[in-house]
């Protein structure tokens, strides 16, 4: 036990007691220590980092790769195939101030000019093989048939259903774009300035306000007019352009035309039938000289293409006439054709689960290729019980409803309706719904789970 005196004795003489005599010298070895201590830590941080530099120089290569890493590591992205928000400011054939969309006015160049303007936006250049760009249109004016405007918007929709399921762009022009060129000549100043607006794009692809897609899942089968390189591709048979010489050989209100110098040299040549040039009533005389079943008078463009096929058949080397399937087809001969084909196909997918199986829109184009096996025995073109591809209500005329007098106008009303919503019931049905009968707009039914297997139809 400690006594107080001897406790406070040992206090006096206590390290602790000293306190007073030695708090400031001990108080500025340890701040000095612990300045020591930052500073040594400052420099084998500094020494740290400067080393990494020396052995991670920057590179702007890999800079980008480690953005691109982290961009592809993103659930979703913006846009991942182009960018459409980038315009470099490099000079293109856009900044040429004598560059001209008319018809009248020559292009020169144009494969360098497209290919430049690729090289500039490089995001379009992976898939520009098999871009396509489709057109149409119609009158600037009201249509004087009552259900004319009507069946145009039936049209025109049927036609942006192919192309949202395709991945195909759209354009609907209802203007004159050269004020000479009307009617029928009316489509070449549209598609020459669809060629200038859509560099992006190797093909442009003409169809007439009065035909639709009735085979939804069929695709252009790009590469067979790629193994000869043909730029033009119309439905048409070279028999009837050199043995009959007939204004009929070929059709010209569906064509396929490649985005290149040789187009546009060729829509100079096919432009100066129209009415546009000073020639265009001796054009006439000489198309019904040589062709004569053409019924009227006038310069058109139908026989204005035939008649340069039949006068330079070297053409032939560079336009394809496709006859092999209905790259549009004569309503007349397809109409009848429709309940045998919807029965046909309702059978093979009884057949075939995976085609009943309920799928996207956006995954369409895969279905149609499950269904192909089942076709092979169906043909092709006529008198097969494929779907057509295109049928074209030729003569119809639905907006001014001036169709021609070897029909009856009800039955062209009729067939469009039918055919109209024979493609419609293949894009609802992607929507859960279908038309019970084609002659029937207004009705739908809801498709049941394994439908067509117990459908309505």
């Amino acid at each position: 036990m400690v006594t107080p005196e001897l406790s406070q004795s040992k206090s006096q003489f206590s390290p602790m007691a000293k306190s007073s005599v030695r708090t400031k010298p001990s108080s500025c070895f340890s701040d000095g220590f612990l300045y020591l201590g930052a500073a040594l830590m400052a420099f084998l941080l500094l020494w740290s980092l400067w080393s990494y530099a020396l052995s991670h120089s920057f590179d702007p290569k890999t800079s980008a790769k480690s953005v691109a890493d982290t961009q592809a590591h993103q659930c979703v992205q913006e846009n991942p195939q182009v960018n459409l928000h980038y315009d470099p400011p490099d000079e293109t054939f856009y900044d040429d101030q004598e560059l001209s969309y008319s018809v009248e006015k020559p292009i020169k160049n144009w494969d360098e000019k497209r290919k430049e303007w690729l090289k500039h936006h490089p995001s379009f250049a992976p898939g520009a093989r098999d871009r396509v760009v489709l057109v149409t249109g119609s009158q600037p004016k009201p249509c004087k048939n009552p259900v004319g405007d009507h069946l145009l918007l039936r049209f025109f929709k049927n036609k942006v259903d192919y192309c949202r399921i395709h991945g195909y762009d759209i354009f609907y022009n209802n203007v004159l774009l050269h004020p000479k060129m009307n009617s029928y000549w009316a489509k070449l100043p549209v598609v020459k300035a669809a060629m200038l607006a859509h560099p992006e794009a190797e093909w442009i692809w003409w169809v007439d306000s009065d035909a639709m897609f009735t085979d939804m899942e069929f695709k252009l089968p790009l590469r067979r007019y790629d193994y000869k390189k043909h730029n033009l591709i119309v439905h048409g048979w070279e028999k009837l352009i050199y043995k009959k010489k007939s204004w009929t050989a070929l059709n010209a209100g569906v064509f396929l035309i490649r985005n290149c110098q040789w187009s546009m040299d060729f829509m100079e040549r096919w432009s100066s039938m129209g009415p546009m040039s000073s020639e265009y009533e001796k054009w006439g005389e000489i198309q019904r000289s040589v062709f004569k079943d053409k019924l009227f008078p006038g310069s058109d463009d139908q026989s204005g293409l035939i008649y340069l096929l039949y006068k330079e058949k070297s053409l032939m080397e560079k336009i394809y006439l496709e006859g092999e399937y209905y790259f549009e087809g004569y309503w007349v001969d397809i109409l009848p054709t429709y309940d045998n084909i919807t029965e046909k196909y309702t059978e093979i997918e009884k057949e075939d689960g995976k085609l009943r199986r309920r799928h996207a829109e956006k995954v369409s184009e895969q279905y149609g290729v499950f269904r192909e096996p089942h076709l092979r025995e169906a043909g092709i073109g006529k008198d097969s019980w494929r779907r057509p591809f295109i049928t074209h209500f030729t003569g119809c005329q639905p907006c001014s409803g001036d169709h021609n007098q070897m029909y009856v106008g009800e039955t062209c009303w009729n067939g469009m309706v039918k055919a109209l919503n024979f493609a419609d019931n293949q894009v609802l049905r992607k929507y859960g719904f279908v038309h019970p009968d084609l002659l029937d707009s207004n009705t739908v039914t809801e498709t049941s789970f394994d439908y067509p297997d117990d459908g309505p139809w």
